[in-house]
């Protein structure tokens, strides 16, 4: 059984707390500080759109998952990014004359403007994807393949309960 966590017990460091558990917290330091230079997003506009920004790949991205949800509207987007609309909607406007994303009517509400990726965005986000693989698949090159398994499935048990815990602290879980 899952242990609750609440916003007020995330501050209270046992007082005996095991050295592995501290070592993962380092980890997890390092590991944010390492996405935080944002590695793999200038790959990606390196290799494939030079004369986008690091945010452009923020909105794709939103756009992505708000399509996969259901449909990008503009506020979707900002409240995916925690952007102000207005922002958001500037970034739409960028990247629809950049050809990576279009407007399109909603087919739920056709009064409603949504988002759509171009094939130059799907092309963005498949890039991103190699890049990350590529990147994985060079860390984990000697690891031996049933530590590799072990590693994706407790990786991604901890993650998920990560972000169930931040959700119930009140945050999004976005932040590391």
């Amino acid at each position: 059984m899952t242990k609750e966590i609440s916003a007020s017990s995330l501050w209270a460091v046992p007082d005996d707390e095991p050295e592995d558990i501290a070592s993962i917290g380092t980890s997890m330091s390092k590991m944010r500080l390492m996405i935080g230079r944002r590695i793999i997003g200038r790959m990606a506009i390196q290799s494939v759109a030079p004369d986008l920004e690091l945010t452009h790949l923020d909105v794709i991205e939103a756009v992505r998952r708000c399509a996969d949800d259901g449909e990008a509207t503009v506020g979707a987007i900002a409240e995916a990014m925690r952007i102000d609309p207005s922002r958001g909607s500037r970034l739409v406007a960028e990247l629809v004359k950049q050809d990576v994303l279009r407007r399109a009517v909603s087919q739920v509400d056709a009064r409603r403007a949504v988002v759509e990726l171009t094939p130059k965005g799907w092309q963005m986000i498949e890039a991103l994807q190699n890049i990350k693989a590529n990147l994985i698949h060079a860390i984990l090159a000697d690891w031996p393949k049933e530590d590799v398994e072990r590693f994706a499935i407790l990786f991604e048990k901890f993650v998920d309960r990560m972000h169930a815990h931040t959700r119930l602290a009140g945050d999004g879980g976005t932040d590391g």
